[in-house]
């Protein structure tokens, strides 16, 4: 009997399965940004991911090219999504990188931000596109799945961001009933007190829910700016089903001393 007390513990400790998840905005190539173009920062970029290895890696502002780069560094890693301007190469992704030696794709799909999800349109008063990429990843030792969603919410249009959350909600509310573990990673343009951002919080664990502002590492906005007068963290991990063992904001420098991004990383380890 006592044996039997021993072995217990030690096939629930086997069992556990972690994930290390980042939502990261990487900042689009924009030939105008000086010091900060992309050619100055992809290399710290790809090997902040490299080094972090995480499981799953939801981007956003990801244009073509840089999705390229990306794909050629990130040898162990495969993504879903598409552009926003037309469904196919054009216009920003906001890919799913996953470990593709720990995970396969079972399904994924991406939908406009807008009243007609299903074909590329623009929604409500949103300045342009917006899309999320959603997919069910079955991790190939254990066969557990888990569903991870990446968007990037419209940065002018207020009624956008209120619909694109309760759209996505409304995604999610769908696939609650499986069971699977949920992860919604993102830039939302919305700060943390907004009843947006609240009412995803009712739902859904926000990874850094109880950060305090006088953190120095509160907030995920810069604007490629050294000195942050308003502190801004509207990056986020959301997750369901799921236990939140560490999360953080990381801020990433490059060797010409700027912001590896005009936004910072957000991290977090799961526990399933």
């Amino acid at each position: 009997m006592k044996k039997l007390f021993l072995i217990i513990p030690i096939i629930f400790f086997l069992n556990v399965e972690e994930l290390k998840v980042i939502s990261y905005n990487i900042r689009y190539n924009n030939p105008n940004d000086g010091i900060n173009i992309w050619e100055n920062r992809k290399s710290t970029i790809t090997k902040f991911l490299i080094d972090e290895n995480p499981d799953f890696a939801g981007l956003q502002e990801v244009t073509f090219s840089q999705l390229s780069f990306l794909t050629e560094s990130l040898k162990n890693y495969g993504f879903i999504g598409v552009g926003r301007d037309d469904g196919k190469t054009k216009g920003e992704y906001s890919p799913i990188f996953y470990n593709n030696k720990k995970y396969k794709v079972v399904s994924s799909k991406t939908f406009w931000l807008s009243s007609t999800p299903e074909k590329v349109s623009v929604g409500w008063d949103a300045s342009m596109e917006r899309i999320c990429t959603y997919g069910l990843f079955e991790n190939l030792s254990s066969k557990e799945k888990v569903w991870v969603f990446n968007t990037h919410f419209d940065h002018i249009g207020n009624k956008a961001r209120e619909k694109s959350t309760d759209l996505i909600l409304k995604k999610i509310d769908e696939i609650k009933s499986m069971g699977n573990p949920i992860i919604l990673t993102g830039d939302f343009n919305l700060n943390d007190n907004d009843s947006s951002i609240k009412k995803i919080q009712s739902q859904m664990k926000d990874v850094l829910l109880k950060i305090n502002k006088s953190d120095t590492h509160y907030e995920t906005y810069n604007g490629f700016k050294n000195m942050i007068e308003s502190k801004r963290r509207i990056d986020y991990i959301f997750v369901n089903n799921i236990e939140i063992k560490k999360a953080k904001n990381i801020h990433l420098k490059t060797p010409y001393g700027g912001w590896a991004s005009d936004h910072h990383p957000v991290l977090s380890i799961l526990k399933l």
